[in-house]
């Protein structure tokens, strides 16, 4: 891994976090284009800088986490399910499903999911003014729909989003519950991974994390601000169109052009 490839990664992590595009599934795919081995650090890399994509919505939305504790108890309700499912299953996940092609298919899949909510939700209002007033239970619902993103691919944001539609937000309180949703959840998954590999990294490898932390930081800090806005105006379907193209796109490339495939 290369300066550059720091850069690039850390610039792919910070834009696509946020977006209901999976940006798992998208460093994966960077990481093929850039020819990079896919080692145990690699792995531990696409994890770790999430810590600062996660500081970035820390900062932007630090008002609202200081209002009361109503909003902490729908996002402990969420998180539960997705802790309990994701620490069993993530270490297979990690190990088996870190491959680009069902990255591919999991884009094209979810992109189509991301069509068809877009145009649902049109039809009717949010069943809750605000999200303090969400029930409990449908938090624990979005928190279940949410364990779908350990597949690379699918998009933690995309299926909080579409989790968060399914139980009565509208669009601007599904992406505000899904940043929201991202801090205890992307602090416990970069936690636990450092926790079981930073032993082993050396000093090079340190510097990569921080470096590739801080571009995320500030290429996430911009992506939220513009997804909100971009969603307000034109809604989802846009980047479930893409979804669908890139998917598509990639899998042309294994499959017909019989690009390599570092697994």
């Amino acid at each position: 891994m290369t300066f550059i490839d720091v850069l690039i990664l850390g610039l792919v992590e910070g834009l696509t976090e946020f977006l209901p595009v999976s940006s798992t599934g998208h460093l994966i795919l960077t990481a093929w284009l850039l020819r990079l081995q896919n080692t145990d650090f690699l792995k531990s890399f696409e994890v770790a800088i999430q810590l600062g994509a996660i500081l970035a919505v820390i900062f932007i939305y630090f008002r609202r986490l200081i209002q009361g504790l109503a909003i902490y108890y729908r996002l402990l309700a969420a998180f539960i399910p997705t802790a309990v499912i994701g620490f069993a299953m993530y270490p297979l996940i990690k190990k088996y499903l870190f491959s680009p092609v069902i990255v591919s298919v999991s884009l094209i899949l979810g992109g189509i999911l991301l069509i068809l909510a877009d145009r649902w939700v049109e039809s009717r209002p949010a069943a809750f003014e605000d999200l303090d007033q969400m029930p409990l239970k449908k938090a624990a619902w979005i928190g279940l729909i949410q364990c779908l993103a350990m597949v690379p691919g699918v998009s933690r944001s995309g299926a909080t989003i579409l989790g968060s539609l399914l139980n009565g937000c509208d669009k601007k309180q599904a992406m505000e519950f899904s940043f929201l949703l991202a801090i205890p959840t992307m602090l416990a998954a970069t936690g636990y991974d450092l926790y079981k590999t930073a032993h082993g990294f050396t000093a090079q490898e340190f510097t990569w994390l921080g470096l590739g932390s801080l571009v995320a930081f500030v290429s996430a800090w911009l992506a939220v601000k513009a997804f909100l806005d971009f969603v307000t105006r034109y809604g989802l379907k846009g980047f479930g169109y893409y979804r669908i193209l890139a998917g598509a796109i990639f899998l042309l490339a294994i499959f017909v052009f019989k690009a390599p495939i570092h697994l």
